[in-house]
Protein backbone atom coordinates (compact mmCIF):
# COMPACT_ATOMS: atom_id res chain seq x y z
CA UNK A 1 0.00 0.00 0.00
CA UNK A 2 1.00 3.52 -0.62
CA UNK A 3 1.61 6.08 2.17
CA UNK A 4 -0.48 8.86 1.49
CA UNK A 5 -0.30 10.39 5.28
CA UNK A 6 3.62 9.61 5.25
CA UNK A 7 4.78 12.41 7.44
CA UNK A 8 1.44 12.98 9.27
CA UNK A 9 0.28 12.35 12.83
CA UNK A 10 -2.71 11.62 13.41
CA UNK A 11 -4.80 10.80 16.92
CA UNK A 12 -7.43 8.61 17.74
CA UNK A 13 -9.42 8.18 20.68
CA UNK A 14 -11.10 4.80 20.90
CA UNK A 15 -13.10 2.59 23.43
CA UNK A 16 -15.10 3.44 26.75
CA UNK A 17 -13.79 5.44 30.07
CA UNK A 18 -15.09 3.82 33.02
CA UNK A 19 -15.85 6.70 35.89
CA UNK A 20 -15.17 4.70 39.18
CA UNK A 21 -17.36 5.42 42.02
CA UNK A 22 -15.66 3.02 45.01
CA UNK A 23 -12.76 0.77 44.56
CA UNK A 24 -15.51 -2.43 43.11
CA UNK A 25 -18.10 -0.33 41.17
CA UNK A 26 -18.13 1.90 38.04
CA UNK A 27 -20.20 4.01 35.41
CA UNK A 28 -19.54 2.44 31.69
CA UNK A 29 -20.98 2.63 28.60
CA UNK A 30 -21.05 -0.71 26.00
CA UNK A 31 -18.15 0.94 23.25
CA UNK A 32 -15.63 -1.80 22.35
CA UNK A 33 -12.93 0.47 21.08
CA UNK A 34 -13.35 -1.64 17.43
CA UNK A 35 -13.98 1.18 15.29
CA UNK A 36 -11.33 3.11 16.60
CA UNK A 37 -8.84 0.76 16.50
CA UNK A 38 -9.87 -0.31 13.23
CA UNK A 39 -9.36 3.49 12.52
CA UNK A 40 -5.69 3.64 13.90
CA UNK A 41 -4.89 0.51 11.88
CA UNK A 42 -5.89 2.10 8.51
CA UNK A 43 -3.80 5.28 9.20
CA UNK A 44 -1.09 3.46 10.42
CA UNK A 45 -1.28 1.38 6.89
CA UNK A 46 -1.29 4.63 5.01
CA UNK A 47 2.41 5.77 6.53
CA UNK A 48 0.91 8.20 9.55
CA UNK A 49 2.27 8.66 12.92
CA UNK A 50 -0.28 7.19 14.89
CA UNK A 51 -1.05 7.82 19.20
CA UNK A 52 -3.87 5.45 20.08
CA UNK A 53 -5.17 6.90 23.32
CA UNK A 54 -7.64 3.84 24.47
CA UNK A 55 -10.04 3.01 26.93
CA UNK A 56 -10.51 0.06 28.94
CA UNK A 57 -10.64 -2.34 26.05
CA UNK A 58 -8.84 -5.95 25.72
CA UNK A 59 -7.91 -5.44 21.72
CA UNK A 60 -4.57 -5.86 20.65
CA UNK A 61 -2.27 -2.88 19.62
CA UNK A 62 -2.56 -2.86 15.47
CA UNK A 63 0.79 -2.64 13.85
CA UNK A 64 2.50 0.47 13.65
CA UNK A 65 0.80 2.17 16.46
CA UNK A 66 1.92 4.03 19.62
CA UNK A 67 -1.00 2.99 21.87
CA UNK A 68 -1.73 4.97 25.48
CA UNK A 69 -3.96 3.15 28.16
CA UNK A 70 -6.23 4.93 30.09
CA UNK A 71 -9.46 4.03 32.39
CA UNK A 72 -10.82 7.80 33.26
CA UNK A 73 -12.52 10.25 30.92
CA UNK A 74 -10.30 12.95 32.93
CA UNK A 75 -7.48 10.33 32.16
CA UNK A 76 -8.14 10.09 28.49
CA UNK A 77 -8.39 14.46 28.31
CA UNK A 78 -4.74 14.58 29.78
CA UNK A 79 -4.07 11.78 27.23
CA UNK A 80 -5.04 13.17 24.10
CA UNK A 81 -4.31 16.64 25.38
CA UNK A 82 -0.39 15.85 25.48
CA UNK A 83 -0.39 13.76 22.21
CA UNK A 84 -1.06 17.41 20.68
CA UNK A 85 0.11 18.70 17.89
CA UNK A 86 -1.12 16.97 15.58
CA UNK A 87 -2.47 17.06 11.95
CA UNK A 88 -5.82 15.20 12.42
CA UNK A 89 -7.81 14.01 15.84
CA UNK A 90 -10.15 11.41 15.37
CA UNK A 91 -12.04 11.64 18.38
CA UNK A 92 -13.86 7.77 18.21
CA UNK A 93 -14.10 6.88 22.10
CA UNK A 94 -17.37 6.83 24.09
CA UNK A 95 -15.94 9.56 26.80
CA UNK A 96 -18.29 9.57 30.00
CA UNK A 97 -20.40 12.90 30.28
CA UNK A 98 -20.47 12.63 33.88
CA UNK A 99 -18.35 11.49 36.77
CA UNK A 100 -19.35 10.55 40.48
CA UNK A 101 -17.82 13.70 41.98
CA UNK A 102 -16.40 11.50 44.52
CA UNK A 103 -14.84 8.24 44.90
CA UNK A 104 -15.46 5.98 47.80
CA UNK A 105 -12.22 5.04 49.45
CA UNK A 106 -13.66 1.70 50.31
CA UNK A 107 -16.83 -0.06 48.66
CA UNK A 108 -20.18 1.47 49.74
CA UNK A 109 -22.24 -1.07 51.28
CA UNK A 110 -26.16 -1.59 51.19
CA UNK A 111 -27.74 -0.47 54.52
CA UNK A 112 -30.94 -2.48 56.57
CA UNK A 113 -33.91 -0.55 55.17
CA UNK A 114 -32.15 0.99 51.98
CA UNK A 115 -34.06 1.16 49.00
CA UNK A 116 -32.45 3.97 46.96
CA UNK A 117 -28.89 5.36 46.35
CA UNK A 118 -28.40 8.46 45.26
CA UNK A 119 -25.04 9.46 43.43
CA UNK A 120 -23.82 12.92 42.62
CA UNK A 121 -22.22 13.40 39.18
CA UNK A 122 -20.59 16.37 37.54
CA UNK A 123 -19.70 17.29 33.74
CA UNK A 124 -16.06 15.69 32.65
CA UNK A 125 -14.14 18.20 30.37
CA UNK A 126 -15.05 17.75 26.82
CA UNK A 127 -12.05 16.18 24.90
CA UNK A 128 -13.75 17.18 21.39
CA UNK A 129 -14.69 20.66 21.60
CA UNK A 130 -11.59 21.65 23.67
CA UNK A 131 -9.49 20.14 21.21
CA UNK A 132 -11.40 22.21 18.55
CA UNK A 133 -10.33 25.35 20.32
CA UNK A 134 -6.72 24.31 21.32
CA UNK A 135 -4.02 26.93 20.39
CA UNK A 136 -2.34 23.76 18.97
CA UNK A 137 -5.93 22.81 17.03
CA UNK A 138 -5.39 20.02 14.63
CA UNK A 139 -6.19 20.82 10.67
CA UNK A 140 -9.16 18.34 11.01
CA UNK A 141 -11.29 17.31 13.61
CA UNK A 142 -12.74 14.54 13.43
CA UNK A 143 -15.76 13.16 15.92
CA UNK A 144 -18.19 10.41 16.80
CA UNK A 145 -21.94 10.19 17.30
CA UNK A 146 -23.52 7.14 18.92
CA UNK A 147 -27.38 8.02 18.90
CA UNK A 148 -30.60 5.83 19.13
CA UNK A 149 -32.44 8.06 17.59
CA UNK A 150 -32.75 11.19 15.18
CA UNK A 151 -28.19 10.01 14.36
CA UNK A 152 -28.40 12.99 11.91
CA UNK A 153 -29.68 16.10 13.25
CA UNK A 154 -28.16 14.96 16.76
CA UNK A 155 -25.10 14.54 14.97
CA UNK A 156 -25.46 17.97 12.92
CA UNK A 157 -26.14 19.78 16.06
CA UNK A 158 -22.26 18.29 17.79
CA UNK A 159 -20.59 19.09 14.57
CA UNK A 160 -21.74 22.81 14.89
CA UNK A 161 -21.64 23.25 18.73
CA UNK A 162 -18.37 21.89 19.43
CA UNK A 163 -16.70 23.55 15.88
CA UNK A 164 -15.71 20.15 14.26
CA UNK A 165 -15.04 19.84 10.70
CA UNK A 166 -16.39 16.40 10.14
CA UNK A 167 -18.72 13.97 12.36
CA UNK A 168 -19.25 9.94 12.01
CA UNK A 169 -22.90 9.11 13.05
CA UNK A 170 -23.89 5.83 13.68
CA UNK A 171 -26.91 4.28 15.16
CA UNK A 172 -26.71 2.34 18.20
CA UNK A 173 -29.00 -0.35 19.63
CA UNK A 174 -29.35 -2.51 16.74
CA UNK A 175 -28.30 -5.51 16.32
CA UNK A 176 -25.51 -6.19 13.99
CA UNK A 177 -24.49 -2.44 13.99
CA UNK A 178 -22.41 0.15 16.73
CA UNK A 179 -21.51 -1.32 20.45
CA UNK A 180 -20.00 -4.25 20.75
CA UNK A 181 -20.33 -5.64 16.56
CA UNK A 182 -17.77 -6.26 14.36
CA UNK A 183 -20.03 -4.29 11.90
CA UNK A 184 -21.41 -0.58 11.50
CA UNK A 185 -22.84 1.81 9.36
CA UNK A 186 -21.91 5.10 8.99
CA UNK A 187 -23.15 8.81 8.21
CA UNK A 188 -20.22 11.30 7.55
CA UNK A 189 -21.25 14.68 7.73
CA UNK A 190 -19.10 17.79 7.05
CA UNK A 191 -19.57 21.13 5.89
CA UNK A 192 -19.78 19.78 1.88
CA UNK A 193 -22.92 17.71 2.69
CA UNK A 194 -23.39 13.76 3.92
CA UNK A 195 -22.12 10.46 3.06
CA UNK A 196 -23.27 7.20 3.96
CA UNK A 197 -21.08 4.35 4.54
CA UNK A 198 -21.83 0.97 5.41
CA UNK A 199 -23.29 -1.26 6.57
CA UNK A 200 -19.65 -3.07 6.50
CA UNK A 201 -17.19 -4.51 8.84
CA UNK A 202 -15.31 -1.79 10.18
CA UNK A 203 -12.23 -2.66 9.23
CA UNK A 204 -13.60 -1.85 5.64
CA UNK A 205 -15.18 1.53 6.61
CA UNK A 206 -12.13 2.61 8.43
CA UNK A 207 -10.67 2.21 5.34
CA UNK A 208 -12.96 4.24 3.05
CA UNK A 209 -13.16 6.88 6.43
CA UNK A 210 -9.45 7.13 6.29
CA UNK A 211 -9.34 7.78 2.41
CA UNK A 212 -11.53 10.75 3.43
CA UNK A 213 -9.70 12.36 5.84
CA UNK A 214 -6.44 11.70 4.00
CA UNK A 215 -7.91 13.83 1.53
CA UNK A 216 -8.83 16.34 2.90
CA UNK A 217 -5.61 16.42 4.80
CA UNK A 218 -3.72 16.33 1.31
CA UNK A 219 -6.04 19.48 0.64
CA UNK A 220 -4.87 21.85 3.29
CA UNK A 221 -7.25 20.21 6.00
CA UNK A 222 -10.82 22.28 7.44
CA UNK A 223 -12.20 23.59 4.12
Amino acid sequence: MSAPLAGMRLVVSAGPTFEDIDPVRFLGNRSSGKMGFAIAAAAARRGAEVVLVAGPVQLPTPPGVARVDVRSAAQMFDAVMAALPCAAYIGAAAVADFTPRAIAASKLKKQPGQDTLVLELVKTRDVLAEVAVHPQRPRLVVGFAAETDDVARYARDKLERKRLDMICANRVGLAGSGFESDDNALLVIDANGERALGPAPKAELAAVLLDIIGGRLQAGGAA
